[in-house]
């Protein structure tokens, strides 16, 4: 989304994480250390970015209010009604500002960010929580601290049988976050567990060594509990939970907010083609599909992770944490098939570039103006689907894009019909621009179309072709042409810690591959390869075809593959689904 410079700026980075127990025998000591996500994990900032919660929060806040959007604050909802006739805009009913005036908003859509009290998971018939509370509490408290620790900088379990546990975690500003055990504490009554006690805890946990506070900012308990909601829309795909609503965990494995923010992410753009009318009721019917299933894969592994943090049992706990790294950095968070995720049954997919899961990362040099970039940042997210064709030599292919690109451009093409649609809609309703867009020139991207970004890339040196050397289409596209010359950094070994009984290191092969070859496995000289990417990064279908035997007939079939694909879950308005009011038709 290109708003993360400032966070980079002022955020804390951690690489690696460190094991620390006692026992009435043994004084406090260092089991180990491990990288926190080790080469195995294909990202491009392999490192935890620990920063405020309310940063984020203010990111988007400052985002939005350049693009003339402001935050309503001091309304609170009660409840929101369905028309009879169910096509009708929802009739939401809140209470607002002090003097809690009563207040009713119509929209078409609900979504309900309220959190794990949330009361519009109340008000969906059968959204109920489903789960459990652990008994222990847990205190936490940030501030600056003066101690003798050493790896205070280091994300750390210190574990004392005695005493209980604690997780360090650094964050902005100097200062540390940490999670405390309140182990045998006076659980009955919880005023007995105040800052002051915390605070004795935590010293008695971290004994022999010193720790003093310059400051504290923020104290707080919990007691932690797995749930996860039964729904998260209602029968009408017009309610939807998102965030803590659908879903609670305790906060140990920095899973909360960054599940969140993707839950209302695939939610988003899901919405964003809804109320322009250009989706079928299998593309919102998506969203709990696929964020249901994170949801219980998170709570599932948070169940066992805080059971073993608390435990102290460091070898479990890197085992644990080692089989589940994947799914923590969120790589990991891999969607089923769907209507939007399109598996073939000929299992074309060979490489890493799988429907349902994110794209991986590859750099490729852009040909326009010969920058090296990152291939699956550089497009911009702007709510389009990004289709990449692939291929080893364009001359060779010529035939087959040609065909290609004209049968997506006939009047028959639901690719061209899409994005006639597409483009009336965003001429009514644009995109809301900020004062960057100048820099940015989004509209290299929308050249073509408001709902497609055509991309492709080759083998080619740049001295062997012209961009006029493409179809039209693909010369409007000119700022997505890139050349598949800058292989990835080579073969990486993982170190695994100095805990008892870990692991043998994890070895990384293939990471000297071209982006070709790491999406795909493998493309013949004569194959061209189509991989269709989701407006939130991830992997919608990969087709390949055999163009070197009939490049009319395979241009031919793969628009009509494409046209089979965006078919599932995209429709043009009037064709059975009647678009909304306006294109900002969804209370939050």
């Amino acid at each position: 989304m290109r708003l993360v410079d400032p966070l980079l700026q002022r955020g804390v980075r951690v690489y690696d994480i460190s094991f620390w127990r006692s026992t009435p025998d043994e004084p406090l000591h260092r089991l180990g250390r491990e990288i926190h996500y080790p080469p195995v994990i294909d990202v491009l900032d392999p490192y935890i970015l620990l920063v405020h919660q309310g940063m984020i929060e203010s990111l988007f806040i400052e985002d939005l209010r350049k693009r003339g959007y402001e935050v309503r604050r001091n309304t609170a909802f009660d409840s929101y009604s369905v028309c009879e006739d169910k096509s009708g805009p929802l009739q939401v009913n809140c209470r607002a500002n002090v003097a809690q005036e009563r207040k009713t908003i119509l929209t078409q859509y609900l979504v309900g960010c309220d959190g794990a009290h949330s009361r519009v998971r109340k008000s969906i018939p059968d959204a109920k929580p489903l789960g459990l509370s652990q008994q222990s509490v847990w205190g936490v408290l940030d501030g600056e601290l003066v101690t003798d620790f050493p790896d205070i900088w280091s994300k750390t379990l210190v574990y004392s049988q005695e005493h209980g546990s604690i997780l360090i975690v650094p964050r902005e500003r100097n200062m540390t976050r940490l999670y405390i055990e309140l182990k045998n504490g006076p659980r009955a009554d919880r005023s007995q567990l105040g800052q002051e006690f915390v605070m004795q805890r935590a010293r008695e946990i971290m004994a022999p060594f010193s720790i003093q506070w310059k400051y504290i900012e923020w104290f707080g308990r919990y007691q932690v509990g797995q749930r996860v909601a039964s729904r998260f829309c209602d029968n009408h795909l017009r309610a939807f939970l998102a965030g803590d609503a659908s879903h609670t965990h305790s906060p140990k494995a920095a899973q909360g907010m960054n599940t969140s923010m993707h839950d209302a992410w695939n939610l988003c753009w899901k919405l964003n083609l809804a109320v322009r009318g250009l989706a079928k009721p299998a593309l919102l019917a998506s969203y709990e599909e696929e964020r249901r299933k994170i949801a219980l894969d998170l709570v599932n592994f948070d169940y066992e992770h805080a059971n073993q943090i608390a435990g102290g049992d460091a070898e479990a706990l890197a085992e644990n944490f080692k089989t589940n790294v994947r799914f923590i950095s969120g790589v990991g968070a891999d969607y089923g098939e769907n209507a939007i995720n399109m598996v073939e049954p000929q299992a074309w997919v060979m490489g890493e570039a799988k429907p349902g899961c994110l794209l991986p990362p590859a750099r490729v040099t852009r040909y326009i103006d010969s920058n090296p970039v990152d291939i699956q940042l550089d497009i911009p997210m702007l709510g389009q689907f990004r289709i990449y064709l692939l291929m080893w030599d364009v001359h060779q292919s010529r035939i087959f894009l040609d065909t290609f690109c004209q049968a997506i451009a006939s009047s028959d093409s639901l690719i061209s019909q899409l994005s006639a649609a597409a483009s009336i809609s965003y001429t009514k309703q644009p995109r809301a621009p900020a004062p960057e867009d100048i820099y940015l020139r989004p509209e290299r991207y929308t050249a073509v179309s408001h709902l497609f970004t055509f991309a492709l890339i080759t083998t080619m040196p740049k001295s062997e072709i012209e961009i006029a050397d493409l179809p039209p289409l693909l010369q409007d596209s000119r700022w997505t042409f890139y050349l598949d010359d800058l292989p990835a950094a080579g073969t990486v070994t993982a170190t695994t810690p100095p805990i008892p009984s870990a692991a043998a290191p994890d070895v990384v092969v293939g990471r000297g591959s071209l982006c070709t070859n790491k999406w795909l496995g493998s493309l013949a000289p004569g194959e061209v390869a189509i991989v269709n990417v989701r407006p939130d990064g991830y992997v919608g279908s990969v087709g390949r075809w055999d163009a070197s035997v009939d490049d009319v007939a395979a241009g031919e079939d793969a628009a009509r593959w494409l046209d089979a694909y965006y078919g599932r879950f995209l429709t043009v308005p009037g064709a059975g689904v009647a678009p909304a009011t306006t294109a900002a038709s969804a209370a939050v």
